[in-house]
């Protein structure tokens, strides 16, 4: 299974922006057709879904998110990118990024399921 870390979270200001990157460590995502995304867990709330973008270069983004975060990424090396702007407190969570057949929340939280990284932190103040 692919194997991916997250990284580029931090405390910053409410207004302030972070960009997280994911960058995969070991065996290529092979299939002609996947879904890359990103997951958030605040403390106490269900790991949620809020953006994917599909082999294709198609996204998608969760109504709580859209017009502030963007995700992005370099096929290259299959590294995902998380651009997020105007940060507000309810941002504050744990955030994954995570590999799967769709960009079907079910299809992708099956796919991970004992995969998940640590996760890297935003909190935003």
């Amino acid at each position: 299974h692919v194997q991916l870390v997250e990284s580029g979270g931090g405390s910053v200001q409410a207004g302030g922006s972070l960009r997280l990157s994911c960058a995969r460590t070991r065996t290529r995502y092979t299939a002609s057709r996947y879904c890359m995304g990103w997951f958030r867990q605040a403390p106490g709330k269900e790991r949620e879904k809020i953006a994917g973008i599909e082999s294709n270069g198609k996204t998608g983004h969760a109504v709580s998110v859209k017009d502030r975060f963007t995700i992005s990424k370099v096929n290259a090396n299959q590294t995902l990118y998380l651009q997020m702007n105007s940060l507000k407190p309810e941002d504050t969570a744990l955030y994954f990024c995570a590999v799967g057949p769709t960009c079907s929340t079910s299809a992708m939280r099956s796919a991970m399921r004992g995969y998940w990284g640590q996760g890297t932190q935003v909190t935003v103040s």
